[in-house]
């Protein structure tokens, strides 16, 4: 590559990342707010209410209350995507926003697992482990990813959280497959494959965050000195 070539590139926007379909969706359901009163941390308020009432609805348990739950859990986890769209296009974004968002999505998620764990004990359910406490470690170690990628965020921006992608979706829009774990009775499986799989996949993102850490800390020492002199 030539110096023009090279100069050129430097100077290039960075590629947006893609945007799923729900973020398409939330995009074109809150532009009517754009100019309102409504701000994106009543939307996040939404989100919060609306999926701890689906927790509460898992944890009693039974396929009825199991069904309704989920779907309010799919419901939040849409409502989820609103309050950023609404930030973006409105320019009502901040700090303390972004930090209720991230600390709601956390809340949202142990409740759902330890909710899950709750209402198959209600029910009576046997696995391998106590279902509460099942569902507490898979909701605890989402809890620690949701923190890791939160601090990664701060040390490399948001590429360096960058969920994988495929035909429109991200990783975390397996939650909308919610309704179908409830209504084949597969909670159970769904609570076992999270204790197990939640934890480990923490591992990964607390090795990532030790590499990016390990990574930038040259650049920030240099810094550091030269601010020093």
């Amino acid at each position: 590559m030539n110096e023009h070539a090279t100069t050129t590139a430097r100077h290039l926007p960075p590629i947006a990342p893609p945007r799923t379909w729900d973020a398409r969706l939330a995009r074109w359901l809150v532009t009517p707010l754009k100019n309102t009163r409504i701000v994106p941390n009543h939307l996040t308020t939404l989100r919060l209410i609306t999926g701890l009432a689906g927790a509460a609805c898992l944890a009693e348990g039974g396929f009825t209350w199991s069904n309704i739950g989920a779907l309010f859990i799919v419901l939040s986890n849409f409502i989820d995507h609103t309050d950023g769209e609404l930030a973006r296009i409105s320019g009502k974004s901040s700090k303390l926003g972004h930090c209720y968002d991230l600390a709601s999505d956390a809340l949202v998620t142990v409740a759902l697992f330890v909710s899950m764990g709750l209402g198959l004990t209600a029910q009576g359910a046997s696995t391998f482990a106590p279902p509460v406490l099942l569902g507490t470690v898979a909701g605890f170690a989402v809890a620690l990813i949701f923190y890791l990628r939160m601090r990664i965020e701060s040390i490399a921006g948001k590429v360096g959280t960058r969920q994988a992608f495929a035909a429109g979706f991200e990783t975390e829009d397996v939650l909308y497959l919610l309704p179908l774990v409830t209504l084949l009775h597969g909670v159970g499986p769904f609570v076992v494959t999270a204790s197990i799989g939640a934890p480990l996949f923490a591992v990964w993102v607390a090795f990532d965050y030790w590499r990016i850490v390990r990574r930038t800390r040259p650049a920030q020492q240099a810094a550091e000195l030269r601010m020093s002199r």
